[in-house]
């Protein structure tokens, strides 16, 4: 077949760090890939920084796929042996199956089979594997512009931190903390959903119940979980497993929420499962009000395809008036990256995702009076992410509030907000039978979701990205309304002070002073 190819930007793949050979790849064994479709028309900036927002139907409409494109790749591809199995154009997705020989020649590249390093644990897992970029037949030249799953290496890690006995301080039940940043009293996150990204591990409704029964509270959260491909709920048994991730997500969401339905996606570690796992939360029915995030990677480790598609996913998520919680990672301002340089953890770098950093409370958990909150970080126990990012430039809503200069230039400022992160001062949770107090960023994003079902219920209109409302009037110095200020301590690369800092953001929240300043600025 005389056919020309042409290179898909962005599909550059490198070497999995420490890979090795892991026996031949059978030509004929089955891959499934997710291709993505160019937009009908970009998505204008203001529906995007809102606060309106748009229906699914609508962004269907106007800035989902086009037909005729998911027909013209249907066409060619059959020719090369490539079955399209599903199109869904709201989200601009095709997925496709082909023999490995077939899919590896579809899209001009080539499959071995190695092993590398998991990058939660580090033990050896065997994958599918490529190096170098994607091509794809001509004719479908800037129709596609991502394809994912080809390449099944794991992509990120959860940010979860246990608490090691001779560091540990306190600990706070998650309910506590609704005194000690003073969420909106009289709200719960009624008639709201939360949704919740799980790359491995399960949960026991069972346990649930015995958790939420023993924190007291007046109702139990309904938790429901969606499998996303061939992916589901499966439970390790294993609390210092990817069960902890799992179940510190819904415990601090449900303790904080409890009148919030979540809905936890469970999908693979892979690149491919984690763009699938946030479209479809994104696009699901009804679209959630908050969704929290706390696997990530550096920027570094991921292909510039997969955080283009991540983004946009992202951007959707904001038009359509959902707020989106990333954990900003747990190896401070290096984010775990051996090359004696800063870097930032993507998603929470995306512009789109609110960018959540971690501190070091020392409170009652009773009276909820802080007596200090510094950074997170300097122990050797872990540190909270944050810094600058390198993929994404400076947004028009951090423009004043003081970001430095990455070494290339103004880029996107992590994280936004923060809470406490630290396992030496941290959350009580139930994992597989066993009582345990644990920290990273982790937790913080499960609890701005669940602030942010609270903010949305008493309002009474989504709020999608919250950006542009908390950057109100930041400057370099000044602390923003609905924050308490954390100005001592450090991340490695960065130091906190006051207003905006790479190490805490804006701060922790006073949640009913910020539902008062939202108030004024957030039409009804």
């Amino acid at each position: 077949m005389n056919e020309r190819f042409v290179p898909i930007p962005g599909s550059e793949r490198a070497a999995a760090p420490k890979a090795r050979p892991a026996g031949s790849l059978d030509g004929s064994t089955p891959v499934h890939a997710t291709i993505m479709l160019r937009r009908r028309a970009e998505v204008p900036r203001d529906l995007i920084t809102g606060p309106d927002t748009i229906s699914q139907a609508e962004l269907a409409q106007r800035y989902g796929a086009d037909q005729a494109d998911a027909d013209r790749v249907r066409e060619v591809l059959g020719r090369h042996g490539v079955d399209v199995n599903e199109v869904d154009l709201a989200s601009r997705r095709m997925k496709v199956s082909g023999t490995a020989d077939r899919m590896a020649a579809a899209f001009g590249t080539r499959l071995t089979r190695v092993a590398s390093p998991d990058p939660t644990h580090g033990e050896l897992v065997e994958h599918r594997h490529r190096e170098g970029p994607l091509q794809l037949p001509a004719e479908l030249d800037g129709v596609v512009v991502a394809v994912l799953g080809l390449d099944d290496r794991p992509q990120a890690r959860p940010h979860i931190r246990h608490a090691r006995a001779r560091a540990r301080q306190t600990s706070y039940k998650p309910s506590q903390l609704a005194g000690v940043y003073q969420f909106p009293p009289d709200t719960d996150g009624s008639g709201q959903t939360l949704a919740i990204i799980e790359l491995g591990g399960g949960v026991d409704q069972r346990e649930l119940a015995e958790y939420f029964r023993s924190l007291g509270l007046p109702k139990m959260p309904k938790v429901t979980a969606v499998s996303v491909g061939t992916a589901r709920n499966q439970p390790g048994g294993d609390p210092q497993g990817a069960d902890g991730e799992v179940l510190l997500d819904i415990e601090v969401a449900g303790a904080l929420a409890p009148g919030a339905e979540q809905k936890v996606y469970f999908a693979h570690n892979t690149d491919q499962g984690f763009v699938n796992a946030v479209t479809q939360a994104v696009h699901d029915t009804p679209t959630p009000a908050a969704l929290s995030i706390s696997w990530g990677a550096a920027e570094p480790f991921w292909t510039d395809q997969a955080r283009a598609v991540f983004d946009e996913a992202l951007a959707d998520a904001a038009a359509l008036g959902v707020t989106v919680c990333a954990a900003a990672g747990d190896d401070g301002s290096r984010d775990g990256v051996p090359d004696g340089r800063p870097h930032a953890d993507f998603p929470a770098s995306s512009p789109h995702a609110l960018a959540c950093g971690g501190t070091r409370l020392d409170a009652d958990p009773d009276s909820g009076l802080v007596r200090s909150e510094v950074v997170w970080g300097g122990d050797g126990g872990g540190a909270t992410g944050g810094g600058v990012s390198e993929a994404f430039p400076l947004p028009s809503w951090q423009t004043t509030a003081g970001v430095p200069h990455n070494g290339s230039g103004p880029g996107r400022g992590l994280p936004d907000v923060s809470a406490v992160a630290d396992p030496a001062t941290g959350y009580e949770v139930l994992v597989d039978g066993h009582r345990s107090v644990v920290g990273g960023t982790s937790a913080v994003a499960p609890l701005w979701a669940a602030l942010t079902c609270r903010l949305v219920e008493a309002l009474g209109r989504p709020l999608g990205m919250l950006h542009p409302l908390l950057y109100a009037g930041a400057t370099p110095g000044h602390t923003a309304r609905g924050f308490r200020d954390v100005t001592v301590g450090t991340n490695g690369d960065f130091e906190a002070g006051p207003g905006w800092d790479a190490c805490t953001g804006l701060g922790v929240p006073n949640g009913t002073e910020l539902l008062a300043s939202l108030r004024e600025m957030v039409p009804r």
